[in-house]
């Protein structure tokens, strides 16, 4: 039996989850706080843990040292790993698993909410009936718009999906292609150029890496339309943000949607937050019932297979 962390709030609350990891005979500790843990809390509570299931605190290698011997795994609830030292976790033993396409359709379903609500200005247009005026925004239709994909992942080819019933034009960028996206009218692979020059609205749907961090930026703004819409469900470290506001505040661009920042929570000073043509949410991209129960029962198992001495079906990627 073996004792397992869980730092994860939704993981936490989540019936299916636990009862995987009780059936395999291990014990449940809870951690949970109002958001990721700092590494200095890490560090006191994964000592002596065999596993842990975390969210998006710190897992750097002063927290995976603190968790050895005994750690033998940490499971990510979603796909994201840049809080994770993979490398360290490497050194030490440590398997690092993900739970990718758990997240997949509540994520991209945000992605058309947060465009239908910055297409059609709805937040805006519902605040001021509430304050008791009666008048209309001019909006802009889906159809016929292109839509710039950064990364097709499990994410952006469901992104993809359901912009065809849109009625919408693809172009699509990717370091590895799926050449079966193509195999359907309205969908073109081509450089990163070229989709944030040409596309209606862009949507982003890649890691950080060092090309991809700050990709957004005073450059590439500057190429984009002014009728441009941005949705960024991924990372907040793909956009430089200072560059992004003075992009939106200028009218080199017309909108922003976003379930992320770079610092989270945000700053309520960040001046983002005061633009009338931005929208964003709480980083809740997979927050739906559905997808937090499939994250939790695919990180529950992902510990009970390494614990049981089998390989994780979802490692992390490792550096070479």
């Amino acid at each position: 039996m073996g004792r397992v962390l869980i730092t994860a709030r939704s993981v936490a609350a989540n019936a299916e989850g636990r009862a995987t990891l009780e059936a395999a005979g291990h014990e449940v500790v809870t951690h949970v706080g109002d958001g990721p843990w700092p590494e200095d809390e890490m560090r006191k509570v994964v000592a002596g843990m065999d596993a842990a299931i975390v969210g998006l605190d710190a897992v750097s290698d002063a927290v995976l040292s603190a968790g050895a011997p005994t750690l033998k795994v940490v499971a990510r609830n979603g796909v994201g790993y840049n809080r994770v030292d993979v490398v360290a976790a490497a050194r030490l033993g440590v398997a690092i698993t993900l739970a990718p396409g758990a997240n997949t359709v509540s994520v991209c379903e945000l992605v058309f909410g947060l465009m239908l609500s910055l297409a059609r200005q709805i937040p805006a247009q519902d605040m001021e009936v509430r304050k008791g005026v009666w008048k209309r925004a001019l909006g802009c239709e889906l159809y016929g718009k292109t839509l710039g994909v950064i990364g097709t992942g499990n994410i952006g080819r469901e992104v993809i999906r359901r912009a065809r019933a849109f009625g919408m034009s693809i172009l699509a960028f990717d370091v590895v292609q799926h050449p079966e996206l193509t195999d359907r009218p309205g969908v073109v692979y081509a450089d990163r150029r070229k989709v944030l020059t040409e596309a209606d609205f862009v949507t982003l749907h890649v890691p950080v890496t060092p090309d991809t961090r700050e990709m957004v930026n005073a450059e590439t703004l500057a190429t984009m339309k002014p009728s441009a819409i941005i949705i960024n469900t991924a990372r907040g470290e793909l956009v430089n943000e200072a560059d992004l506001h003075h992009a939106l505040t200028t009218g080199q661009i017309a909108g922003y949607g976003a379930d992320t920042f770079s610092t989270e929570p945000p700053d309520v000073a960040n001046p983002l937050l005061a633009r009338p043509n931005v929208i964003v949410t709480p980083h809740a991209g997979a927050y739906t019932a559905e997808s937090v129960s499939r994250c939790s029962v695919m990180a529950a198992e992902e510990v009970v297979r390494v614990l049981s001495g089998r390989p994780p079906r979802c490692p992390a990627p490792v550096p070479a």
